[in-house]
């Protein structure tokens, strides 16, 4: 669903921790605010509940961040950055120039996992939540990073034909993200995340496989 976007300002924090004590401070509230947006939703997850989460003052928030938005970019950028922490060890796999058929199942692995954990925070966060413009450039640059690697690897391959690498590596990353969303946050009935998983991943090997046929057939 379309969500409207946020304004710019008041979405950053009024200042960074430098403690250890205030580092513990803010990830107490980031961390309780997850859980809250989990449990309330977004629009019914004020303040006062993540305060009382995080067991600290209303004041402490203020502290740190202006409003529950700048609480919310500061736990969308930790989920960010966990998943391209998850996702790109599998990457610079691919980089290196090995098999994408060996890379494939471990890719979408990663990223059934990264939304099986805690699906209801993940629906909040990415169907639910305003998001504004300058975060939403940031998925979409992790993103972009996704398809330059996997365009440059399908530009090298010696047994893959396409006359746009560039597409072809958007539609692969965008079938991941979009397929791995929908099947883990509204599983069909008896669907398993290995059965997930499987067909994903066959759907995607075929795809890539059709491409090889192409060349083959050329030939």
């Amino acid at each position: 669903m379309s969500a409207t976007r946020i304004s710019q300002p008041g979405l950053v924090p009024r200042k960074l921790p430098k403690q250890p004590r205030s580092e513990a401070t803010v990830e107490a509230i980031i961390e309780a605010a997850a859980q809250v947006f989990e449990r309330h939703g977004y629009a019914a997850g004020t303040t006062n509940h993540i305060a009382e989460r995080a067991g600290v003052s209303i004041g402490s928030i203020y502290q740190y961040f202006p409003n529950k938005d700048a609480i919310l970019v500061a736990l969308v950028r930790r989920h960010l950055a966990e998943g391209t922490a998850a996702l790109w060890p599998h990457v610079e796999h691919l980089r290196a120039g090995e098999p994408i058929d060996e890379v494939l199942a471990d890719v979408v692995d990663a990223m059934v996992s990264l939304h099986a954990t805690a699906p209801r925070l993940h629906q909040v966060l990415f169907e639910e939540t305003p998001l504004p413009a300058s975060l939403r450039s940031e998925l979409d640059a992790t993103e972009d990073a996704l398809v330059e690697v996997l365009a440059n690897f399908l530009q090298a391959a010696p047994d893959i034909t396409t006359a746009d690498p560039h597409l072809v590596a958007r539609i692969v990353v965008s079938s991941i993200e979009s397929l791995t969303h929908r099947l883990v946050l509204r599983p069909p009935k008896g669907a398993t995340t290995d059965l997930i998983i499987g067909e994903v991943t066959t759907l995607i090997r075929t795809y890539l496989d059709g491409l090889y046929a192409i060349k083959v057939r050329r030939n």
